[in-house]
């Protein structure tokens, strides 16, 4: 623990700051005035139906963009401006986001961009902004199109995740800002009220991604921008081995149109490098039990030596880990990002357009864990004063006999993303007042393994069995701090007879001490393929009334795959002698996990300072598995176990139409707008699953089972359809001089999680025979699901005294229908007959019959299998059968004897038969059963103090609704809410003069629910309240060529997530500041 506070922090990110300032301010000789960008040019009016195919009018691309040897006002300042006219010329609630010039947008990710805007709040991920909620509703929620046009979407949270990354799916519709560079981009629209002419998806919000086209400008000939930069993250300091610690960034946008603006093409390429890393902390699991059970000593937490401290009054919940974890990453970032667009004018009325993108991320994640699991009963507990109705165990403590192990895992995770999207457009306007466009294109988002082995996580389990007793304390912000004793030299037997030291015996934990565990390798994939054509025809009937329609078809296929292994070496138990020092020399190595912790205090002693590490997990695992997979006397079964199996597919086609009306005219005497119209969608879904089919449920002993299944996976099939209104109408009326009175009414939809639409079915076995009350369980998606609906009311006044500065307030109104819920249905899966029923003529039926009638017997588990076993056994003859049970069986004590009954039950398994009645699985299935009420405000303003070129922005976001969470319920059902709903704020200070551009942003989001019914214990997970410091500074040397400088998480802020209580913490990454320093070409 190296004890760095937060002020420390920022006195090195503030020398930092002043030595760049200071060398860059070296070489600005003069105030310079910018040149204007010639791609950059004034929004026009919105037409009432963005965000439109490619190549259409919208509000950052309605008309040529000129410059005519004018000097066109460039930077932050010119940003905001073209911002606040897209919103002010925009219909209904929009919001945007300009660059600041020609290759050089707001921040280097588009997810730190949008978080800018009222009303949008971002995930982060690894210390970027990833995923995008609005107005509280996640990224799930939120439609994202490139140019009006769907993009494809995948999604795989396992670099930087927690615990459960490792085994992460892809099972949603969220989209990753962070596989898209910012330079590329123009414009980046927000629409929060729905349109008949947007397509379906976001009831959050639909974003907008707006590139440049050649025929934007009226410049011709060459423009174009270059820009370098070096990037270096605080964290790289502590790598151990990372690569460079200064990263390079480099991106190129070039157009060029001929002097006819008949052809133009544009390019854009950018890369993007960064090395780092984190320390984490994580739980492998909370568990939730009431008091009483938890001091209950037949439920193992306690006995009756266990000492108490500060016991809770009545019987709250309880919460206790299983155990607690130090992490060490060391991590990498490529991004890869490339944009084409080709533009063709043979007449003043038809261009065509084609256009693609191309965008690559790679992450890769090394870390190392060091935990302490507790094996119970604790010798001591302490409990907090249990403030907010749940006792946290804040001090655990236990004394083993003999020794346990302390757990040094290690993980290579990696995966990597691409997205591309390939597209063309026609548009035609044969007149002033008529247009058509027709527009189509195809993209695919793959998110894919990418580690050394071809896996997304690869996990080696490497023990120190030296523990002779630890302990865990948490700080009251949930930071764990462990200590433990050790003895290396207690001896222990092999499965074969074998003794052996658990440990080296030299009394010192060190990699003499290490045996392998458990390894395992996860391959998680998801892609989605789309394709679309769509059609829109405009035509103004005067100045006064416009008509537009439309119609889109799409179709997407999301497939994903999950493959996970699992090999067994010495076991969780260690019961082989130590053995990574023999069979892995050099590949882990001693190091102190503990002092990697920036910000917090593990306040570690000489033990807990020991930790291990390899640098490339998939090597140790190799190494391991090669040589166990051909051992077959050590007592111990290492073959290779496949976990996890599964490959789903959900395909939905889509069918549009529209129809949409604007007039424009005046209300007594005043400027007044209305845009109204209807959208009809039509969806049908079909889903496939492979996966094994149950074939049998055989009883195999009194209360035990197991899943027959098939040897080949067999496709699962299912199908839904639904069908849409959808109709929109906004109005605008200017009250007084540049003050608007804005009202809109919509009607929006977002689409279920692929994961509920998946036709996978699952079986499980009931706990005992269910003619005495056994319950045989099942699980099943739903591919009938509707959509999520909402009907949206939004009302906002706005006033714009200049062209940069506004003020706006708005209240906005959601209510949703459909959300998802679980309820239990009873119906048979796969036919399959259930050989316990008791039912009359069944074998188990005359087992009941018998059993009372000839013996007098109990029903019991034992007694029912016996018998039927034996009646299996003897071909169903009952005076065979009778004997045999008789014989064994002592009326007075009522019970078989044992000797026999562990015959029985090791020899004979009873399998249903053509005469067993189909089992009545209890079926665990969503639907749509939840309705959810959010409202909110969102205030928002911008002033430039006259000439000076300082300014201010700022906005809040107030977001309510009746779906919140009730931390105390019960851990045995599941709850809905809803998540992502969190209060926001963004301020930000602005200098924008004489060339020189500075931007103080500070970025805040409260606390909010991130994910539900977590574990078996149905947990919630907390996001903590999050606020950024950026920094970002630009001086033109010469109207062509700037040097620049960001720093970006000046406080070095990290994420928390936690549980019922803040002291459950689900996981903890300490964040790092980030500096760029860099120069840019315009030409």
């Amino acid at each position: 623990m190296k004890g760095k506070t937060l002020a420390r922090a920022l006195v090195r990110s503030t020398s930092i700051l002043g030595l760049s300032a200071g060398l860059l301010l070296a070489g600005h000789a003069q105030a310079q005035v910018a040149a204007g960008d010639p791609q950059q040019g004034t929004p026009q009016a919105d037409t009432g139906n963005p965000p439109p195919p490619a190549g259409e009018a919208s509000p950052t691309n309605a008309q040529p963009e000129t410059n005519s040897g004018d000097i066109v006002v460039t930077g932050v300042r010119a940003s905001l401006e073209r911002s606040i006219a897209i919103k002010r010329d925009s219909n209904g609630v929009v919001d945007a986001i300009s660059a600041e010039d020609i290759g050089k947008f707001a921040n280097t990710n588009l997810a730190e961009s949008l978080q800018r805007i009222t009303g949008v709040s971002i995930d982060r991920r690894n210390g970027e902004g990833s995923t995008v909620t609005v107005r509280g509703f996640g990224a799930q929620y939120n439609l994202v199109t490139l140019n009006g046009r769907q993009l494809a979407t995948s999604n795989i949270v396992a670099v930087g995740g927690d615990q459960g990354g490792d085994g992460a799916g892809g099972f949603g519709r969220s989209f990753d800002f962070s596989n898209l560079a910012s330079e590329g981009v123009k414009t980046l629209e927000v629409y929060k009220t729905g349109r008949a002419a947007i397509p379906s998806g976001g009831i959050g919000a639909t974003i907008n991604v707006v590139s440049r086209r050649p025929l934007d400008a009226a410049d011709t000939g060459f423009i174009g921008s270059l820009g370098v930069k070096g990037s270096y993250d605080n964290s790289s300091a502590d790598c151990i081995d990372c690569g460079a610690r200064v990263t390079p960034e480099a991106s190129g946008t070039v157009g060029w149109s001929d002097s006819e603006q008949r052809f133009g093409v544009s390019l854009f390429g950018s890369y993007q490098k960064r090395n780092f890393s984190f320390a984490s902390v994580a739980p492998d699991n909370w568990n939730i039990r009431s008091l009483n059970d938890f001091l209950n000593p037949s439920n193992g937490f306690v006995n009756a030596a266990t000492k108490i401290n500060n016991r809770p009054t009545g019987n709250p919940l309880v919460s206790v880990p299983n155990d607690f974890r130090y992490h060490f990453s060391e991590a990498s970032r490529e991004r890869v990002n490339g944009q084409a667009i080709i533009q063709f004018r043979p007449t003043d009325t038809l261009t065509f357009t084609a256009d693609g993108l191309y965008a690559q991320l790679r992450q890769s994640e090394r870390r190392s864990s060091q935990s302490n699991w507790f094996n119970r009963p604790f010798g001591e507990v302490t409990f907090d004063d249990a403030s907010n109705g749940i006792a946290t165990t804040q001090f655990l403590a236990e004394t083993i006999n003999g020794v346990k192990d302390a757990a040094f895992e290690q993980a290579y995770r990696a995966q990597k993303n691409k997205l591309y999207d390939f597209g063309g457009n026609i548009e035609w306007k044969p007149t002033d007042r008529f247009s058509l466009s027709i527009d189509g294109h195809i993209g695919e988002a793959q998110s894919a393994p990418d580690n050394p082995n071809g896996q997304t996580s690869t996990t080696v389990a490497i023990n120190a069995p030296v523990v002779a007793s630890h302990s865990l304390f948490w700080t009251p912000d949930g930071f764990p701090q462990q200590t433990l004793t050790i003895n290396d030299g207690t001896r222990s037997t092999t499965p074969t007879g074998q003794s052996f030291i658990k440990g080296n015996g030299n009394g010192i934990l060190d990699v003499g001490d290490l045996s392998s565990a458990v390894q395992r390798q996860f391959a998680s994939n998801q892609t989605q393929r789309i394709k679309e054509i769509r059609a829109d025809a405009g035509w103004e009937l005067n100045d006064q009334f416009r008509f537009d329609a439309g119609g889109d078809y799409r179709t997407t296929t999301t497939r994903q795959t999950q493959y996970n292994t699992r090999q067994v070496l010495g076991d969780w138990g260690n019961s082989l002698p130590p053995d990574v020092a023999q069979l892995a020399p050099g590949q882990v190595f001693q190091f102190c996990n503990t002092c990697k912790f920036e910000h917090n205090n593990p306040n570690a002693d000489a033990n807990t300072q020991i930790a291990f590490r390899t640098q490339d997990a998939t090597k140790l695992y190799n190494t391991l598995f090669n040589h166990y997979i051909g051992v077959t006397n050590d007592g111990v079964d290492h073959r290779n176990n496949i976990d996890a199996n599964s490959d789903n597919s959900v395909r939905e086609n889509i069918w549009a139409g529209y129809l949409q009306g604007t007039w424009n005219g005046t209300v007594f005497g005043r400027t007044a707008q209305i845009v109204a119209g209807l959208r009809y969608e039509n969806t049908k879904v079909s889903a496939v699953s492979l996966q094994p089919v149950p074939l049998a449920i055989v009883w195999t002993a009194d209360n035990d089972f197991v899943v027959q299944n098939s040897t080949d996976r067999q496709a699962i099939t299912a199908r839904g359809s639904y069908s849409n209104w959808l109709p929109a109408i906004d109005a605008k009326l200017e009250v007084m001089d540049n003050l608007f009175a804005r009202a809109s009414y919509s009607k929006t939809i977002s689409r279920a999680p692929y994961g509920n639409l998946f036709a996978s079915t699952g079986v499980g076995a009931p706990g005992r025979p269910t003619a005495i009350g056994g319950i045989a369980t099942g699980s099943a998606n739903n591919t009938g699901l509707l959509p999520l609906s909402a009907d949206n009311i939004d009302v906002t006044l706005e006033w714009y005294p200049r062209k940069d500065v506004f003020l706006s307030a708005g209240f906005f109104d959601k209510r949703v229908h459909n959300f998802i819920g679980n309820t239990v249905v009873n119906r048979n899966l796969f036919g399959l007959r259930d050989a316990t029923s008791g039912a009359a003529g069944t074998r188990s039926g005359v087992a009941k019959e018998q059993l009372t009638g000839t013996f007098g017997a109990d029903i019991t588990d034992v007694n029912l299998f016996t018998y039927t076993a034996l009646l299996q056994q003897n071909g169903g003859n009952v005076a065979a059968t009778n004997a045999q049970f008789g014989a064994n069986y002592n009326t007075q004590s009522r019970a078989l004897n044992q000797g026999f009954v562990d015959q029985v039950l090791g020899a004979l398994d009873v399998s249903p038969n053509a005469s067993d009645p189909l089992f009545n699985f209890a079926v665990n299935t969503p639907i749509n059963n939840r309705d959810a009420h959010i409202y909110g405000v969102e205030l928002a303003g911008q002033y430039f103090l006259g000439e000076t070129g300082f300014g201010l922005a700022a906005s809040y976001t107030l977001v309510r609704g009746n779906i919140g969470i009730d931390i105390a319920a019960d851990p045995t059902v599941n709850t809905f809410a809803l998540v992502g709903l969190s209060d926001t704020a963004n301020a930000t200070l602005i200098y924008d003069k004489h060339g020189i551009s500075m931007r103080l942003s500070y970025n805040w989001r409260d606390k909010f629910l991130s994910d539900i019914n977590r574990g078996g214990d149905r947990n919630p997970v907390f996001t903590a309240p999050y606020g950024q410091l950026d920094l970002s500074m630009s001086f033109d040397l010469t109207p062509r060529f700037a040097l620049g400088f960001e720093a970006i998480n000046l406080t070095e802020e990290g994420v928390q997530t936690y549980g019922r209580d803040r002291m459950n913490t689900w996981y903890l990454a300490e964040g790092s500041a980030r500096y760029l320093v860099g120069a840019r070409y315009r030409f």
